[in-house]
């Protein structure tokens, strides 16, 4: 087993546990390969990367999944999820969300604050 996906897969549990078997679930009938492909690319090559912490690397993801508009929603949560067990706080995310009302517009800031109030509502 390549050493990115393994460490992927073991970030992956820690961060969404499930997460490999529910994309497999999904999408191995129509996509084999691609829960795994996810886990070591995602997982295993880029949030396991030195040089930015992890929190830091979850500030960066949720910025840019909240410019990037609504079409986001599901894996914005997924990503908020991740921060707050990465360390980041609520206040860290709802501010590096309004942040992106610059960037990303009023309504994608206030689409992505209603996800973390979501998110926030399942973890308390």
């Amino acid at each position: 087993m390549d050493a990115t996906y393994k460490r992927g897969q073991t970030l992956s549990e820690t961060l969404n546990p499930g997460m490999e078997a529910t994309l497999k679930a999904r999408y191995d009938a129509l996509l084999p390969g691609m829960a795994e492909t996810v886990v070591d690319f995602a997982y295993g090559q880029q949030y396991s990367r030195p040089g930015l912490p992890l929190r830091d690397r979850y500030i960066a993801t949720i910025a840019a999944l909240t410019a990037l508009g609504a079409q986001t929603r599901p894996q914005l949560k997924i990503n908020i999820s991740g921060g707050l067990k990465a360390g980041l706080t609520q206040t860290e995310i709802a501010e590096t969300i309004w942040q992106m009302a610059m960037y990303g517009g009023m309504p994608a800031a206030i689409n992505a604050l209603n996800a973390a109030l979501e998110v926030f509502e399942d973890v308390s």
